[in-house]
């Protein structure tokens, strides 16, 4: 990719990017391709980075696309530095957020970040990767610092964002705290020293606004905002989200990340086109005028994203396996020929099961999925949510397209 015309890099560095205003959009592309023209004649990398908070321990598709951008802007050679926000998480990014967000303490969020590193290098190159934890810089402020930061911006410009404002209208509590996420940010930029500076849409306020200012006042050339699009979930609809069901694990199985991709309605994939694959804005423009044209079907645009991804996170000798495991279980309607066994407890409802045996992380998702018609025992729709299941004989428990498990009993008193 190094020998990519500077053209073709911008091209490709701006692929999925979202700024909501063509103006603007053209101003970061325009500034994206004089930087590099500028690090060239100084003979030196673009300094990229991103930031994560490890509110929670694991990592899904929609937290990878950033991660995309960093690995095209590590394969043009240029450093990547990837931020583990133990600090800001302290906090709770507010962006896009109709509440305020539970606050962890630093235990909390030292657990969740021990493997995010791990996870981050399924894509990132780990010996072009550089790994920063902003607690380092962030904890060293004091509160004459804070002053000094807080001094560049009003409270006008942080309650016309859109969360704030919706919160604002509604008389809903906002918290003094919450305005320190974006001063937290920003400094991490300046504290980098970063040339880019990569996110999604709902952190334009943050990149935007908050660092380029803050940079620029602290006497750093301001860095360029890479704002991508936000990956919609399994739903085709809603932000991919841990919270909402909607999302696909980094660390599921083949065969199911496969299955998953493959639930992903058709409006939603040229999202995924442009957001967690590999392929050049040229390819993608090929495959939508397909698509246009009726030259090619969606399911087997969707087969082509679904082996993709599977290979991405994977390798390629999972894709095959997962494929056929696919067509064996949906298009064929069997079910799969391995699946986890559970042992059934007496006096459990199927609720309880399903949350049990792991099909589902809350009582709430399993009532929901329940009342959506979509858990089956032995092939039959189930719409008893307190249904107890003590049957004497093995049954297998179908929750959704792709989640399997096999009932076991066993003797009971």
């Amino acid at each position: 990719m190094a020998d990519l015309s500077l053209d073709d890099q911008v091209s490709l560095l701006m692929q999925g990017t979202e700024y909501g205003d063509d103006t603007l959009k053209q101003a970061m592309a325009d500034e994206l391709r004089q930087r590099l023209q500028d690090v060239e004649a100084e003979g030196r990398p673009l300094r990229v980075y991103c930031g994560f908070d490890p509110r929670t321990s694991d990592l899904h598709l929609g937290h990878t696309v950033p991660m995309r951008k960093m690995r095209q802007f590590q394969e043009l050679g240029h450093d990547v530095t990837f931020v583990i926000g133990r600090f800001t998480s302290l906090v709770g990014d507010p962006s896009d957020k109709d509440s305020v967000r539970a606050q962890l303490n630093m235990e909390e969020a030292a657990r969740n970040a021990e493997t995010y590193a791990e996870q981050a290098f399924k894509l990132l190159d780990p010996k072009r990767t550089h790994i920063a934890y902003n607690d380092m810089w962030l904890s060293d402020l004091n509160f004459q610092d804070l002053i000094g930061l807080a001094s560049n911006f009003t409270v006008q410009q942080f309650l016309a964002r859109e969360a704030f404002r919706k919160r604002w209208d509604a008389e809903d509590p906002i918290y003094f705290h919450e305005f320190f996420y974006a001063l937290m940010q920003g400094y991490d930029a300046y504290h980098l020293k970063t040339d880019v500076q990569i996110g999604g849409s709902d952190q334009l306020f943050n990149i935007v606004t908050a660092a380029r200012k803050l940079m620029e006042a602290l006497g750093e050339r301001p860095n360029i905002a890479i704002i991508h699009g936000i990956l919609p979930g399994t739903d085709g609809v809603v932000k991919m989200s841990k919270s909402l069901g909607n999302h696909i694990p980094l660390n599921a199985a083949p065969e199911d990340m496969y299955g998953k991709v493959m639930s992903v309605p058709d409006i939603a994939m040229s999202h995924f086109f442009r957001l967690v694959t590999r392929w050049t804005p040229n390819e993608i423009d090929e495959i939508e005028s397909g698509l246009a044209s009726g030259g090619l079907h969606p399911r087997d645009v969707k087969m082509r994203l679904a082996r993709e991804i599977v290979e991405i996170f994977h390798g390629e000798e999972a894709v095959e396996p997962a494929e056929e495991a696919f067509i064996r279980v949906f298009q064929e309607r069997e079910e799969p020929e391995e699946m986890p066994d559970f042992v059934l407890t007496p006096g459990k409802t199927l609720v309880e099961v399903m949350v049990d045996s792991g099909l589902v992380e809350s009582k709430s998702e399993a009532r929901r999925l329940i009342e959506q018609r979509g858990v089956r025992l032995d092939g039959i729709i189930q719409d008893d949510q307190d249904k107890i299941l003590d049957s004497p004989e093995s049954q297998v428990l179908r929750v959704g397209k792709r989640r399997f498990i096999r009932l076991s009993p066993r003797e009971w008193p």
